[in-house]
């Protein structure tokens, strides 16, 4: 073999595995955005969709979880708890059908969502609340007495009582995803708080339906 011929074998089995080597990108790494036809990316909610700019990387990379999304795991799940609590009581305590479809309705959306952030805390390595943790403060969270006098009420009385707290206890809900919304990143848990605020607000209205209806 003449060593021009052994040069070229060599030239062109360093430039195949440099060729290689770019393919074989890994594939957890965004791709750069290229200029021949603009990409949208969707921004938070309530705020308009933006272009991405030529060379911009467009990944998960920079979704790391905030202080946001963790205060908001943490301070969720015994708020649910304490909604779970609440609809356990209906089954005993009322006649009426709406009062007991939204207990339903709740517990049916709460339970999983608690599992849902109890995983991803404990993802993070992070404790989750104990069992008889209380919510945050200022959050439409029921107080002991009040339901110490949800747990005695019977009826129409225990219906109105209820719809009072669980509506209080909702529009806390807001507040939090809110809050989450604005200062969080982590996407599981903006989506998760745009579930909470979007059914939430649909429940509030419906029990200040029923509420409004309940005789005396």
């Amino acid at each position: 073999m003449s060593v021009r011929f052994r040069s070229r074998t060599l030239i062109v089995t360093i430039v195949a595995a440099f060729v290689l080597a770019g393919c074989a990108e890994e594939p957890d790494q965004p791709s750069p955005i290229g200029t021949d036809a603009p990409v949208i990316v969707p921004q938070g909610p309530g705020t308009p969709a933006r272009t991405a700019t030529p060379g911009e990387r467009i990944g998960q990379g920079d979704a790391r979880p905030e202080a946001a999304d963790v205060r908001f795991a943490e301070g969720m799940i015994p708020h649910h708890r304490q909604a779970l609590e609440m609809t356990g009581l209906v089954a005993e305590r009322t006649t009426d059908a709406g009062v007991r479809r939204f207990a339903e309705q709740i517990a049916m959306a709460q339970r999983p969502e608690i599992s849902l952030m109890s995983s991803w805390l404990s993802a993070l390595g992070r404790p989750i609340p104990a069992e008889h943790a209380h919510g945050p403060a200022g959050y439409g969270m029921a107080t002991l007495e009040e339901m110490n006098a949800l747990r005695a009420a019977r009826g129409t009385a225990f219906d109105r009582m209820f719809l009072e707290l669980m509506i209080r206890h909702h529009e806390g809900a807001l507040k939090m995803a809110g809050e989450q919304l604005t200062g969080g990143r982590d996407p599981d848990m903006r989506r998760l708080a745009a579930d909470v605020s979007s059914g939430q607000s649909i429940e509030i209205a419906r029990m200040r339906r029923v509420l409004d209806a309940l005789p005396g």
